[in-house]
């Protein structure tokens, strides 16, 4: 089964000189973990999610109406394409140790897959319970 059959098309993004705090509304608004960075023209740049907001705004006492999300993002996401496998996904989350990926086709979003999206389509459970356990042990899958 590819990525292109579970991913969420589409999905909320930011841009990286919108604010920490508009970044947080969207977050709480649409009730997601993470929001992907984009430029304009729909490049990826990064991604913004509610643990960087912690950490690295309200912990480091930053002001997050001025705050540019490109300041806090992780830059340089693990991502996958939408023709690849979901197994790919699931070892990527793994590794990476993130329950949420970008979806990129020729450097532009296209998509978001999640843990969630994976377990759901029943095609790599064994994949998704690796990933899991990775991520909740805070060990690095080999």
């Amino acid at each position: 089964m590819q990525i292109r059959e579970i991913m969420r098309p589409r999905p909320v993004t930011i841009e990286p000189e919108e604010s920490a705090a508009l970044a947080a509304r969207l977050l709480a608004r649409h009730n997601i973990g993470f929001l992907p960075v984009c430029s304009a023209s729909g490049k990826l740049l990064g991604v913004v999610t509610d643990r960087d907001l912690v950490v690295r705004c309200v912990a480091a006492e930053e002001n997050a109406g001025d705050l540019p999300v490109g300041r806090l993002m992780s830059r340089y996401p693990w991502s996958v394409a939408p023709g690849d496998d979901l197994r790919l996904a699931a070892e990527k989350m793994a590794r990476a140790q993130v329950r949420r990926l970008p979806v990129v086709e020729d450097g532009r979003l296209v998509g978001a897959v999640s843990l969630g999206d994976l377990a759901a389509s029943g095609a790599c459970e064994m994949e998704v319970s690796r990933a899991l356990t990775a991520i909740s042990s805070e060990v690095k899958a080999p």
